[in-house]
């Protein structure tokens, strides 16, 4: 088995679809999983879980997470560190993804980075971090070599100018319909993709066959990688449910 790469903040190894995208030898993912939500009791990494009526089927309950407290304990542990000391925290980050290019580069590969795996965290604003004694603005341009990726549901992060090193895709639910329609408006002015879950695979590919609500759906399961995704206009990046997600009835789930 390929050694891996594992620090206090980020992995890599740990997805299922990141796994698939680093088989195809260009870039590895490393990923930040934090307590979702409020669940680290300290402050909300999530703010928009209850409007999207994302909280019940969190992907943080599925795959190992669900299973084992201590992944559970150990990612309270870390967003409490966020919440208590961001200064630090931030400079572990810097650490942790230099050791990731480090890494990277002693492999050939590329670096792919995806700070929320189980966080909405806007961390292009009021994150500042040093690199080398030098002050940036953000872990962005701190590391501009690296690529960085996200799923969000705070549209007006999309109306930003983001750095060109990361790429964020909205994430839609139809669990309160105010919500749904100022995703819809943002993808629409901005021509950023959309992640839509879907009920089953099935009925994924069932609108990868027409439209979903006439949109060009793509195969989300297939990697991770987000950031090649085609850009210009918008697509829906279909995922189909798993872990609680399969029982979601909020409307976070599409049927």
């Amino acid at each position: 088995m390929a050694k891996l790469f594992k620090s206090k903040t980020i992995r890599s190894g740990g997805n299922a679809k990141t796994i698939k995208g680093d088989k195809m030898g260009e870039y590895e993912t490393a990923i930040m999983y934090l307590a979702p939500a409020a669940q680290s009791l300290l402050g909300n990494v999530c703010p928009m879980a209850v409007t999207a009526g994302c909280e019940m089927g969190c992907l943080s309950k599925a795959g190992r997470a669900g299973m084992f407290s201590s992944i559970v304990e150990a990612r309270i542990a870390k967003t409490q560190r966020y919440f208590r000391d961001r200064a630090q925290f931030m400079a572990d980050l810097v650490k942790d993804v230099a050791a990731f290019v480090r890494y990277c580069e002693r492999k050939g590969i590329k670096p792919a980075v995806r700070l929320n795996g189980t966080s909405d965290i806007q961390w292009e604003v009021a994150h500042p971090c040093y690199r080398d004694g030098e002050r940036f603005g953000s872990i962005f341009e701190a590391f501009p070599e690296v690529q960085f990726y996200d799923y969000t549901k705070i549209y007006k992060r999309v109306s930003r100018k983001l750095p060109a090193n990361y790429t964020l895709t909205l994430s839609y639910s139809e669990a309160n319909r105010a919500y749904a329609d100022e995703i819809k408006k943002a993808a629409t002015w901005s021509r950023v993709n959309v992640a839509v879950v879907f009920r089953s695979k099935a009925v994924r590919d069932s609108y990868m066959a027409t439209t979903f609500e006439g949109v060009e759906v793509l195969d989300g399961d297939e990697t991770d990688m987000r950031f090649l995704d085609p850009k210009g206009h918008t697509h829906v990046i279909g995922l189909y449910a798993k872990g609680p997600a399969k029982k979601d009835t909020s409307g976070f789930v599409i049927d």
